[in-house]
């Protein structure tokens, strides 16, 4: 008898497990099908919502120079009120963008703080995105220093191919032809090692840029930006400078780029068992044009800042049991709370309340 139970039984089995693969061949499509609309439907749901008034900023791409495969080159996407603007324009940031729900289409402008190729290079897509996105009439503002034209000049170049295949296939009402590309809005500084000018002052809205100290690499600057009493500081790169400590004070985040120098000798150690020859001196001569999380935190404690948050990221973190590697000696410097920045990170600044608050939208 227990042979026979153990037979029915089986069989049973069986048939639940065929009715289960035939059921699942008959509805499989149309249960994916819903699923995947649901999940559409709550992303365009999500890019719809309503922000409450204030100053935001997005961590769209929080890389150095190094490969980083957690990381976007650098990006910061800064929104306040209505606006909204790009700070810098690194590798993959725009599909960041994107992924953390900013609508690219309303983008009004990209602010360049300096032109090496880790801070430029996705510009072309993210002039591509805004254009196509939003259906815009007039090309995107990209505002710089002094050479702010050639870099924009020679996106523009580089992507008037696909300019025209994009009108050729979606119509002038879709991509009409004057929004594509960039326009170049330079703005100079004078000599003064602090000086600074505002290149934006809209909506309640002002954004002053100021020198930094990036050399050999000049013009080089950093941006804050003042929204109903809420502020912030991008530092761009650059060592501790005077005028950066200057522009900080008061502000509610310091997002400073840095460098680990101990983490980045130990790859200047190392650099011999690499096959690219230039890695030795690469890796002796980058930490002296980047401020170190030590040399961030007394920066921010010197300027009283509230919160300081790390990005361009060099060397690249590979586990986070080294973050504090990379912090340092920084919380010696700083009694404030020290963030390292990671990809998709939002720092919340509402004007009715005097918190800070983080969220992580690729999350």
């Amino acid at each position: 008898m227990r042979g026979k139970k153990m037979m029915v039984i089986g069989i049973i089995i069986v048939i639940v497990m065929v009715v289960a693969a035939v059921a699942a061949v008959i509805f499989s499509k149309p249960i994916l099908t819903a699923m995947a609309t649901n999940m559409i439907k709550q992303r365009f749901i999500s890019q719809s919502e309503k922000w409450d008034d204030g100053l935001y900023a997005g961590l769209a791409g929080t890389a150095g120079p190094f490969p980083d495969i957690k990381r976007a080159g650098p990006c910061i996407v800064v929104k306040a009120g209505d606006h909204l603007y790009i700070v810098d324009a690194g590798q993959g940031a725009a599909r960041n963008v994107a992924l953390m729900g900013f609508q690219m289409g309303k983008v009004e402008a990209v602010l360049l703080t300096h032109f090496h190729s880790d801070h430029i290079a996705d510009l072309g897509e993210i002039m591509m995105q805004r254009w196509v996105g939003g259906s815009n009439t007039k090309p995107l503002d990209v505002i710089g220093p002094i050479g702010v034209e050639t870099v924009v000049e020679g996106f523009n170049r580089a992507y008037s191919l696909d300019d025209g295949y994009r009108v050729a296939h979606h119509g002038a009402a879709t991509v009409p032809p004057s929004g594509a590309g960039g326009t170049a809005r330079p703005f100079s500084l004078s000599a003064d090692e602090d000086a600074s000018v505002v290149v934006i002052d809209d909506g309640g809205l002002k954004v002053t840029a100021f020198k930094v100290n990036h050399a050999p690499v000049s013009p080089a600057v950093g941006y804050r930006f003042d929204y109903k009493g809420k502020s912030l500081v991008i530092s761009g790169d650059t060592i501790p400078c005077e005028s950066l400590t200057k522009q900080s004070q008061g502000a509610e985040i310091l997002f400073q780029a840095a460098l680990q120098p101990s983490m980045v000798k130990l790859i200047h150690d190392q650099a011999g068992l690499s096959s690219i020859p230039s890695l030795a001196k690469i890796t002796a001569e980058i930490p002296g044009y980047h401020s170190s999380p030590e040399g961030a935190a007394k920066t921010a404690s010197e300027a009283g800042v509230k919160q300081l948050v790390l990005y361009h990221i060099t060397p690249p973190i590979p586990h986070p049991l080294l973050n504090n590697m990379y912090l340092g000696d920084a919380g010696k410097y700083y009694s404030g709370p020290i963030t390292i920045g990671e990809d998709g990170m939002l720092f919340s600044l509402p004007v009715n309340s005097d918190k800070i608050s983080v969220s992580n939208l690729l999350k």
